[in-house]
């Protein structure tokens, strides 16, 4: 067993490095190596992003979810749909135009030169919310890597994360966005096939495939309704609620966004829109039924499930492919699972460190630096933040050996949206944003997260249905509220 599994990750890593190896010959300016140029195609951008956007939370966390809450997980496919669908359509072709028009090659530069700021509060904000979520977004990604190797190798964990960082940090290194464009592109594929072909695996292998549903009633009841256990009521309401607001992140998260800035026209957007709601559709879809299907094949009524499937249901995955797939294939989802992760990784690297060399340290400090210089920095800077990253999740392993994968991820990925998105979105259709407006908005955002993830859940009465809502929505609504008062109140000052 375990000399198949190391040869299809050696075989995955190879590749991956020979992607970065290649690439760096591509990288001769600042602009290569954080959008590649804006060369992307259509095929390219949209795989890449939903890759970024998926992280490893779909395969170990969503999968989970599945297990654990049946049915009702399906609300994240739709919530995850319809931002995908959203940003693409109504979004992305404005995002890239005035991107374009104003030559920004960052977030940070496209908000700075929208709002004509002439200091520098700006780009200190976002580079430091920025830099301080992808460490933990990222630090969430690290800590899957070592789950994935204990679990499918029976590797030490800490080993595990040593791995996984190495290869990922060499290939940025190597060749910046581009190499992670087309390591992307390369993992959303591993991705998308290995999601897809299980659940009929799956159901092939059962005596009765068509007992299923009615076999996860016998189960529990609540795993077969749509809202939840216990059925319709405030508290599964503020819980679905919680599931749809995850696709607001897609709503213009700087590591998702990057990827509009990066693509070569809005032509290019109009046909990368169905291949990014298409693979969100199929992927997530399958990810919620995998776990279902575990549910159905390894519980029994009256069972903990998560004695039997781990935390969260964070080991169905495992558990699914060692009962109906060989052990050769077997070695291919480590792979799969891997792409999962180091698709997000290194997209979210290059972003925190364009917002660290270029917003802060070049924009602020050394506006006159030659660019081959910034590349060099930039790397450095690189290799820091991923250092910081892994550090992170050493000490949250130590510190909190419960945690699940879902959350973990979800509080990164919402830190960044709840500071970004609503700028973003108000920036694109709405003229009255100024840019005090828009400080006061991302700060907003930003303090939200861990106030109503640490603090508002205590609160009684209305503290169980804030932790079923989770952070995403009223830490977004609040930053958007802010925004706006402080907008409308500025301009009418003046």
């Amino acid at each position: 067993m375990i000399p198949y599994n190391f040869l299809f990750l050696f075989l995955y890593f190879l590749i991956l490095i020979s992607i970065g190896y290649f690439s760096s010959k591509k990288v001769s300016s600042i602009s290569d190596y954080y959008v590649g140029g804006k060369k992307l195609g259509y095929w390219i951008a949209s795989l890449s992003a939903r890759a970024t956007g998926e992280s490893g939370w779909l395969l170990i966390g969503l999968t989970g979810m599945g297990a654990i809450m049946g049915l009702s997980a399906f609300w994240v496919v739709v919530g995850e749909v319809l931002g995908v669908w959203f940003s693409w359509q109504f979004m992305a072709k404005k995002f890239k135009k005035m991107t374009d028009d104003y030559k920004s090659i960052t977030i940070t530069d496209f908000l700075v030169s929208h709002f004509n700021s002439r200091s520098n509060l700006l780009r200190i904000i976002s580079a430091t919310a920025l830099s301080l979520f992808v460490v933990i977004y990222v630090s969430a990604q690290i800590d899957i890597t070592g789950k994935t190797f204990e679990s499918f190798l029976g590797l030490d964990y800490y080993v595990g994360i040593a791995i996984g960082f190495g290869i990922v940090v060499f290939y940025i290194l190597s060749g910046g966005f581009v190499a992670v464009a087309w390591s992307d592109f390369f993992q959303g594929i591993l991705m998308f096939i290995g999601l897809i072909i299980l659940p009929p695996v799956i159901l092939l292998s059962l005596n009765n495939p068509f007992a299923f549903f009615s076999g996860l009633k016998e189960i529990d009841p609540g795993l077969v309704n749509i809202w939840g256990p216990g059925g319709f009521s405030l508290i599964n309401i503020a819980s679905i609620l919680g599931f749809l607001s995850i696709g607001i992140g897609f709503m213009g998260s700087p590591q998702v966004y990057v990827r509009f800035i990066a693509i070569t026209n809005t032509n290019e957007i109009e046909k990368g829109k169905w291949v990014a709601i298409g693979y969100t559709l199929l992927t997530d879809s399958s990810a919620v039924l995998i776990g279902m299907l575990g549910r159905y094949m390894f519980t029994k009524n009256g069972f903990n499930p998560e004695l039997i499937l781990g935390g969260g249901g964070e080991d169905v995955l495992s558990l699914v492919l060692s009962q109906v797939m060989p052990n050769v294939i077997v070695g291919i989802y480590i792979a799969v699972i891997l792409s999962a992760v180091m698709s997000t990784v290194d997209s979210l690297l290059v972003v925190a460190s364009s917002a660290v060399t270029r917003d802060f340290f070049q924009k602020v400090y050394r506006p006159e630096i030659d660019e081959k210089i910034l590349v060099k920095i930039s790397k450095k800077v690189t290799f820091l933040l991923a250092v910081f990253a892994l550090s992170v999740a050493i000490i949250v392993s130590i510190l909190s050996p419960t945690r699940t994968v879902f959350w973990f991820v979800i509080f990164g990925w919402s830190g960044i949206a709840a500071t970004f998105c609503p700028v973003i979105i108000m920036s694109i259709f709405w003229n009255g944003l100024t840019e005090k407006g828009a400080i006061v908005s991302m700060v907003t955002g930003f303090l939200s997260v861990p106030i109503f993830k640490f603090f508002i859940p205590s609160i009684d009465y209305i503290g169980p249905y804030f932790d079923k809502l989770d952070v995403m929505l009223p830490s977004v609504i609040l930053a958007i509220t802010t925004g706006s008062i402080v907008s409308v109140y500025f301009n009418k000052s003046v």
